[in-house]
């Protein structure tokens, strides 16, 4: 199915195909299929590291470990020190080394001669929360991304549960930790999820922490960043490859994946469908450039009808 189209000049020279799962609402295209939903997962492991004895310093913490951070120092300094009260270093992280994610840090680090370390890579979060509810229970630190390992059962019954389905596939993400495999609509269904359940439970703090700090989710000036500052109460995580998630308690729930993997369809699509479910949505202009200044939008063609 179309879910965006690229318009240059008043023309449209390309479309982007996709699905959009709706909670609450009509969804377009085939949301029962399994996909990998990439970063947008990462709400729902970190559930599962608080049932399995997890200790935040504070709360501010989950909304990290929830996130794909831009690599801004405030991020890089908040998981070194939960790295920290865990008794661990940098040299426990297994995830690749890698530059921060925003660009302005980026360029930033770049310019002062820094390189490429673990501990910028934007999941890096992620694996400090993994590495602190490892050191919790007892479990082997070395293989924490192993599939067999315990901490990872525990992450795939977690999102088993919240999606209502099993898990279809195992991959590894970009990071090197495993990724499950669920359909859209059981990505939209785990979000509403979060945002509906009791306060004190796993679920509620995870979605309060994220709303609550929303530039430790993404950055200054990121989409989900902007999205959950403008609209209170919303839940927005998005992923890699044109996927994104998000909820709202009372309204429903999206998840999106652009076939194509084109991250520039997606702010377009997940506002359309935010704003299919009745809620006031700020415009993200997706500009499409010639010669430097914009001649054109990435614009959604579908309706989502509540």
């Amino acid at each position: 199915m179309i879910v965006a189209e690229v318009v240059r000049s008043g023309f449209v020279e390309s479309v982007h195909h996709g699905v959009v799962a709706v909670v609450g609402g009509e969804s377009f295209g085939d949301v029962a299929s399994p996909f990998f939903p990439r970063s947008s997962n990462k709400p729902l492991q970190t559930v599962a590291l608080l049932e399995s004895g997890l200790v935040p310093r504070e709360e501010a913490d989950l909304a990290l470990i929830s996130g794909s951070h831009d690599g801004e120092p405030f991020h890089v300094e908040r998981v070194g020190a939960m790295l920290v009260a865990a008794g661990l270093g940098p040299e426990s992280l297994r995830c690749p080394a890698d530059l921060p994610l925003g660009e302005t840090p980026r360029r930033a680090w770049l310019r002062g001669g820094g390189e490429a370390e673990p501990i910028l890579m934007n999941c890096s979060g992620k694996h400090a929360g993994m590495l602190a509810t490892c050191v919790i229970n007892g479990w082997p630190l070395d293989s924490y991304l192993a599939v067999d390992h315990p901490l990872q059962k525990a992450l795939a019954d977690a999102v088993s549960r919240l999606s209502g389905e099993p898990i279809a596939a195992l991959g590894v993400d970009g990071c090197g930790a495993p990724i499950f495999a669920i359909s859209p609509i059981g990505l939209a269904r785990a979000f509403q999820r979060l945002v509906e359940a009791e306060p004190g439970t796993p679920e509620r703090r995870v979605a309060d922490a994220m709303r609550a700090h929303p530039a430790l989710v993404a950055g200054t000036g990121a989409e989900d960043t902007v999205l959950m500052d403008a609209v209170p109460g919303l839940l927005v995580k998005k992923g890699a490859d044109g996927v994104a998630a998000a909820a709202m308690a009372g309204a429903g729930a999206v998840a999106l994946k652009i076939s194509d993997g084109s991250a520039r369809a997606r702010v377009p699509v997940l506002i359309a469908a935010l704003r299919g479910l009745g809620l006031e949505v700020p415009d993200l202009p997706e500009p499409v450039l010639g010669g430097g200044r914009p001649v054109g939008e990435v614009r959604a063609v579908f309706q989502i009808a509540g």
